[in-house]
């Protein structure tokens, strides 16, 4: 009974196509669409930087272990 049916979304569509024309509802259906394509390349290039700062972060990290651990060899040679 409070659900909108079929027929009264017909009526809706058939008055704004009228309103607004097939051209101006084309145009507006291709912004809107343009714009989610943005939005998800936006999205993907957040993840994908996200994803390349993680990778350095790790490097950094393996780097740093790396460094630490020859630093006591060459302490051992210098006493030695």
């Amino acid at each position: 009974m409070g659900g909108i049916s079929i027929w009264q979304l017909l009526i809706i569509a058939l008055i704004v196509i009228l309103l607004f024309g097939t051209k101006k509802l084309r145009s507006l259906g291709g912004d809107l669409g343009g714009a989610v394509k943005g939005f998800k390349n936006a999205m993907s290039t957040e993840d994908d930087k996200q994803a390349l700062e993680d990778k350095q972060a790790d490097s950094t990290a393996q780097t740093s272990q790396q460094a630490t651990d020859k630093k006591p060899e060459s302490k051992d040679k210098e006493q030695a």
